[in-house]
């Protein structure tokens, strides 16, 4: 096990009535909030808005508000929100929405204790010495952000999709009311299925040693994403699923189970590219990405691959060498993504036009060199696990 420290300082409430204790919660904090949410019809005709409004209204807090926030968030609303905060004093801020809109609210949380531009956070001109402070009530569960210490923001004029990592923009707590998830879209339930799963894969496919501990969280967490999964299409409004799915997605990405070893995110940083050229949905990059990278990878540490599928699929070693059982566990992940009706190309993300493949396979490498801990990962290789998915 490597050295690590790890702070995770987020309060966690399960409720099922999220007027019950916003209000409350907001108020030991500030009495003046930016309310930061999508905007969409469903959040005013669900009455979900009024909740939240009243809620916060009743505990005498001032709201002003950011929304319009789209997936794959951009800096437009960012750049609004900080002006607001600065020009009104605001020294709190709560998303009410998915990772797109959490992420929003971190970036405004540190661009408006930053002289410069909130950009320069994500490439690495400027750092994050001081933040807002946050709250969140999780509507999509998947990302993770709602207790993680980053955020991921696209510039809409470059199609540059980067991240910033600062345990000072983890939020102070969430609200996780699994009522607001009953009517999901299949698709975007399962999106946030499979991005649940790929931040505990990410972390598992490690070449550190002696780390019995975090592999055994993650691969029970795997487990129960994947029963609980399978079980939510089938029970969409079954309270203790969605429970459960809720609360695997904030341990899959809150960094617990990364702890003490190295870690792989080559899948999310080649479908950071996706998602930043073809503003392809995040989720749905993985599904297609991560068997592509399994395939293209497993050789180099199959043993690894093979504890995977022994552990997470319940697939039998049985004298079997390890690259063949190996291969079973990438089948079987394949097969609980069909299950979820995900895509597994690229054509079925309606990427059709691989002109830009050379490019995004250099954008990809271009910040830290090869990416990845399993295999290092150069331009080349990119390029060829993006055309063995096409």
């Amino acid at each position: 096990m490597d050295n690590f420290t790890f702070v995770s300082p987020t309060k966690m409430i399960l409720e099922g009535k999220v007027e019950d204790v916003i209000g409350r919660e907001v108020k030991s904090h500030a009495d003046h909030v930016l309310l930061v949410h999508y905007g969409d019809d469903f959040f005013y005709r669900s009455g979900l808005y009024d909740r939240i409004v009243n809620s916060l209204k009743k505990e005498q807090v001032e709201v002003d508000e950011i929304f319009g926030i789209q997936p794959n968030p951009v800096l437009d609303p960012i750049r609004k929100g900080i002006a607001l905060c600065r020009e009104k004093g605001i020294r709190f801020i709560l998303a009410v929405g998915g990772g797109s809109v959490i992420d929003t609210a971190k970036a405004i949380a540190a661009g408006a204790e930053y002289s410069g531009d909130v950009w320069d956070l994500y490439t690495g001109k400027g750092h994050i010495e001081k933040a807002l402070a946050i709250g969140t009530v999780m509507t999509l569960p998947g990302t993770g952000s709602e207790a993680s210490n980053g955020s991921v923001i696209t510039n809409e004029e470059t199609h540059e999709k980067r991240d910033v990592m600062s345990d000072l923009i983890r939020p102070a707590f969430v609200v996780l009311d699994p009522e607001l998830t009953y009517t999901l879209p299949p698709f975007q339930t399962a999106c946030g299925v499979v991005d649940m799963l790929s931040h505990l894969m990410e972390r598992y496919f490690s070449t550190s040693e002696e780390v019995e501990v975090t592999d055994r969280l993650g691969e029970g967490l795997m487990k129960a994403i994947i029963n609980n999964g399978k079980r939510v299409l089938e029970e969409p409004e079954n309270y203790h699923v969605r429970a459960n799915l809720m609360v695997c997605a904030l341990l899959a990405h809150n960094g617990l189970t990364g702890i003490g070893r190295n870690q792989d995110w080559a899948c999310h940083m080649i479908g950071a590219q996706l998602s930043g050229h073809y503003n392809a949905i995040h989720g749905a990059t993985l599904s297609v990405l991560l068997p592509g990278w399994a395939s293209y990878v497993y050789q180099e540490h199959p043993e690894r691959f093979a504890q995977f599928a022994e552990r997470v699929f319940d697939i039998s070693r049985d004298g079997k060498q390890a690259e063949l059982v190996a291969l079973e566990g990438i089948n079987k992940l394949v097969e609980f993504y069909q299950t979820l009706e995900m895509p597994l190309t690229l054509r079925q993300l309606n990427i059709n036009d691989d002109s830009k493949f050379r490019s995004m396979a250099e954008a990809a490498t271009s910040v830290f060199g090869p990416i990845g801990c399993m295999k290092q990962l150069t331009a080349d290789d990119v390029e060829k696990i993006l055309y063995s998915v096409q």
